[in-house]
């Protein structure tokens, strides 16, 4: 099972962060070691004083594909949760500064919870889905995947031309903006079309 992660699929985040809008899918990946499931706390890590929250969706891949063509992407992925993509901000600002590769601020152990799978058939608009993440009963993120830059298609295509998708590989669709620290003591929830999906509690 490999996790997919789009970074700066949406404008408003690629701009709270000073990054430019990318013109085509920046692609990275966490280790299956990165999934917290079943609303299991999240520890903060002792390598980071900046930890941020991603909230995002994410799509379940329901078939193996190659080099899969844009008409038949919507046949590959079958539901979606809500995840959060955990980022050690301070380790990740000190290795682009440097040129580095940036996956210990991404993919470390458990930076990735994500909640159970909802089918698309039981969404009310798979074409645009809306959700939003809370921190401590405030809304921090507020999404449609309406505004996103790649949409899911998309990466579909996209991600085939250089992995071989299987069924039941992940990816976390991206961020909208809103991403901020997290401190322990935090409770995030994660809601799609206003149905809690996902808590998760920061030690």
């Amino acid at each position: 099972m490999k996790i997919f992660c789009i970074g700066r699929n949406y404008v408003d985040h690629a701009k709270e962060l000073n990054n430019p809008v990318p013109a085509e899918p920046l692609i990275f990946m966490k280790p299956p070691t990165a999934l917290v499931v079943n609303n299991k706390p999240f520890f903060y890590p002792d390598f980071t004083r900046d930890l941020h929250h991603e909230g995002e969706i994410v799509l379940r891949v329901c078939k193996n594909g190659r080099s899969v063509q844009p008409e038949f992407a919507h046949r590959y992925y079958d539901a979606v949760a809500f995840g959060i993509d955990f980022t050690a901000r301070d380790l990740q600002d000190k290795l682009k500064q440097k040129g580095q590769p940036w996956e210990i601020a991404k993919g470390f152990d458990y930076s990735a919870p994500i909640s159970k799978w909802v089918p698309l058939a039981e969404l009310p608009n798979p074409g645009d889905i809306h959700f939003q993440l809370k921190k401590n009963g405030e809304i921090v993120q507020d999404g449609h995947t309406r505004d996103l830059i790649f949409p899911f298609d998309v990466l579909i295509v996209h991600i085939s031309k250089y992995f071989t998708l299987q069924k039941g590989d992940v990816i976390y669709t991206g961020t909208p903006a809103g991403v901020g620290p997290v401190q322990i003591g935090d409770i995030l929830e994660g809601f799609i079309e206003d149905k809690h999906l996902l808590t998760c509690p920061v030690r």
